[in-house]
Formats: structure tokens, sequence, C-alpha cells
């Protein structure tokens, strides 16, 4: 494994299931999807049958709150083991070039790994690997039980770079007839197609090469108008900042044991540009099951004399206003909550962003006790059809452009939690490649 310490990277060595199997079965999408739709799970369950899966080496949420967590972690340990010392996963050193292939976009990346000793998740973090969006701290002790003890690591981590000139990732895709075929399958659940190609020592170095002239200061300073003593920002969360977030909690946990050399100071993970014409960012929408306080009072006391509501004769029209919405008022969808569609207009807002606005309302509400749960969905029909039933509520909120992520956590830090989405909840990426950490 070689180190390339100056940008923190690792060239990994990542395990891959063996020759034969059926890896529809084997890959299954990142574990935080689908956490309120548990027949999504199910289906999963009865395709992946006895076969071998990362199904069995992951945690989908959806069952977190259930009972038997403590012995799925043990299932999942031991399974994790048992597929190493079977030979179902195999070992190969170097970076991976994938494209993931689904509604009708292809998106390009590299699988290697991060040095979680340049990461920092922190609020106000100047680390050369930083967290987009803020990080939920009660959502890493679960993930902590999990990884730790685990022999592996199974990613579902996308982190962006910030390449207009298209020098890392693209000149593999036009050369990858030279790379052997590593797997090339559909996934299942209608996710598309995922094909993984070796990159060669050759283009290896070029893409290392690339990746210093990125984190250049002075080019860094030129790119964003900033002055030269800025610390660079090279990698930047896209997807799976709460996982990448626990490996760095458990890292921090264990170094004083284990010493500097320890393979969980690394965390693999798909780095992809930012500019990828085949990425694109959706926003993440809000749902609120079981309401036990009245919602719409709530927020007319909260937002006072600033909060304005218009009712809509259908989610087409919500959704219309939302995402044509300009001027200085801000503009949120509301399903349910005593009403059926409409659109929430808040003046002088607290934050830059509708979600950073919501979102302060909805951490009072539910520190309140105002519903039973929160969950952060993705898609339009899935907030609709979530918040119009009984009981629950959901708020629609209008995107962000990904050409301001770099600049925004720059200049003004993280975003608030769960501002974007990279693609929606079947774009996710799947669970392909493992690396042991212990």
């Amino acid at each position: 494994m070689k180190i390339i310490s100056d940008i923190g990277v690792q060239i990994p060595q990542v395990y891959l299931p063996k020759p034969g199997l059926d890896l529809t079965k084997w890959a299954v999408i990142a574990c935080d999807q689908f956490t309120s739709e548990p027949e999504y799970w199910r289906e999963v369950e009865k395709i992946v049958g006895d076969a071998p899966s990362t199904l069995n080496l992951t945690f989908p949420e959806v069952y977190l709150e259930k009972p038997g967590v403590e012995q799925r972690i043990q299932n999942i340990q031991a399974a994790m083991r048992k597929y190493l010392d079977a030979g179902i996963l195999q070992p190969r050193e170097g970076l991976i070039y994938v494209e993931r292939t689904v509604a009708g976009k292809t998106r390009k990346g590299i699988v290697l790994a991060l040095d979680l000793e340049h990461y920092d998740y922190n609020k106000g973090s100047s680390s050369l690997i930083r967290a987009t969006e803020g990080t939920i701290m009660d959502r890493l002790p679960p993930r902590m039980k999990i990884r730790e003890g685990a022999a592996l690591e199974l990613p579902h981590i996308l982190v962006l770079i910030d390449d207009p000139y298209r020098t890392v990732i693209e000149p593999l895709s036009e050369t990858k007839s030279k790379f052997e075929k590593l797997y090339d399958f559909d996934l299942m659940l209608d996710s598309g197609h995922l094909t993984g190609y070796a990159v060669n020592a050759d283009f290896e170095n070029r893409v290392i090469a690339a990746l210093r002239a990125l984190s250049k200061p002075e080019t860094f300073a030129a790119k964003y108008g900033i002055g030269k003593d800025k610390p660079v920002l090279l990698f930047a969360m896209g997807d799976g900042n709460h996982s990448l977030a626990t490996a760095k909690a458990i890292w921090e946990k264990i170094k004083p044991q284990v010493g500097m050399d320890h393979p969980a100071r690394y965390a693999l993970v798909e780095i992809e540009n930012v500019h990828d014409e085949g990425l694109e960012f959706e926003p993440i929408h809000r749902v609120l099951f079981g309401l036990k306080k009245d919602l719409f009072s709530s927020l007319e006391k909260y937002f006072g004399a600033n909060f304005s509501y218009k009712p809509a004769a259908g989610a087409e029209e919500m959704i219309k206003s939302v995402d044509s919405a300009e001027g200085q008022q801000q503009a949120i969808g509301l399903i349910g909550g005593g009403k059926k569609f409409g659109v929430i207009e808040i003046a002088h807002p607290s934050s830059n962003l509708p979600v950073g606005t919501i979102q302060s309302f909805l951490d009072a509400f539910m520190k309140e006790g105002g519903a039973e749960k929160i969950d952060y969905v993705h898609g339009e029909d899935v907030v609709v059809r979530f918040g119009s039933q009984p009981n629950n509520a959901g708020f629609y909120l209008p995107g962000m452009s990904k050409s301001e992520l770099f600049k925004t956590v720059i200049l003004d830090g993280a975003l608030p939690r769960k501002t974007f989405s990279m693609g929606e909840a079947r774009e996710k990426r799947f669970y392909m490649e493992a690396r042991k950490i212990a």
C-alpha cells in the first residue's frame, strides 16, 4: 500500500468478491437509504436469499431502532471473518476507476483511501478533507458500534473534488480500454449498471500528479479569489458524511493504543468531480411522523411576522412554486400538518438556504416533543406520499447548485445538515469493494 502523505491519499489494498459470484446479489445500496420504506429492504432480502452479499456485511438503518441490534452487529462481524476465511473476498492493490450508469446518466469516480489525519468534521474546520454539512453527533454512536470490532469497511462514501478542467478522473475514461475490467453488471431494483477497472501504475501516477496540482496553494487561491493563506480544501464530502465521521471518531479513539501505521487511519472512498455531467445535486426533504403538537400554529409562533402561507391546488403546483421562487423571501413546500398542500414563505430568514431556516424550526419542534420521529428523504414523490399520510407532515425543499458547494464551504463553513444529496435514493452508491481495517 502506497501512501502519498502530502495530499492525504493511500493507494489501498481492496478486497473484491471472487470470480463467479452473482454480483447483482452481492452489491446492495447504501445502508442509510429507504429508512422509512422497510418494504424495499424486504425485497432486497428476497433477491439475495442465501447468496454471498454485502447485505450480510452492512447494517441497513431501517433496522437500527428494531430489536436485536447487538445480535445483528455480531452476525455482520462474523460474516466478514467468514467471507475472508472462505476466500469469498480476494485482495488486489491499486486504484479502481468506476462508472455508474443510472437514469440515463453516467458518473465517473476513483476508489482510493483517504488519510483521516487530514480530516476534521467539526464546524469551522480548515482541514484538507472537510465535511460539507453539519454532522449529527448522535448518529455516530450506533455506527461506531458496528465499525468497532469489524474486520472490514465497505464504503458508500462519495467525496468530491473541484476539477473544472477535468484533469484527475476524466482521462481514465478515455483510456479505460487499456485497463483490466474488474466487474461489469446490473444493479438490483432498477438502480442501473456498475463497471470497475484496475488503473495501471502509469495512470495511477498521473492521477496523483493531477491531485497534487489541484492542491497547490496558489492554484487554490486563484480559483476561488481568496488569499494564499487560506488552507486548501482538496476533498469535500458528498455522500456518507456520517460514515466518514464514524471512521474518524474510531481512529481518534484507538490511535493512542495502535500507533500511526494502523489501517484504521485510512478510509476507503470513491472520489468524483463536482463538474461531472452525470452528477446532479438533489434536495433532501423532511418528513415528520406522528405529530403530537399543532404544526401550523408552531410554525406561526416560531417565525412570527416573518411567516406567511399560500395554499396550493396540489403537489405539482406546490413544487413549481417552490422551485421557481425568487427574491428575498424563502419558499418551502408544506404537505399535510393540518393542511393539504401549500407554500411557506419566510421573510428575513436566519440562514442563507431554506433548508437551514426550516431545520432550525424542526430542531426546536422535535426538542419540544412535537412529533414522534423526523426522517430525511429523497425524491418529491416520497415526501408527498409520506407527508400526506394521517398525522404526518412533509417539507419540500428547493435544491442548491453544485457549482456553489466548494466556495460556500471555504467561505462560510459547513452547510446545514442534510442540505443536498448526490442524486435520488436509487442513484446512491452500492457496496462493492471492501478494505481490511483490523
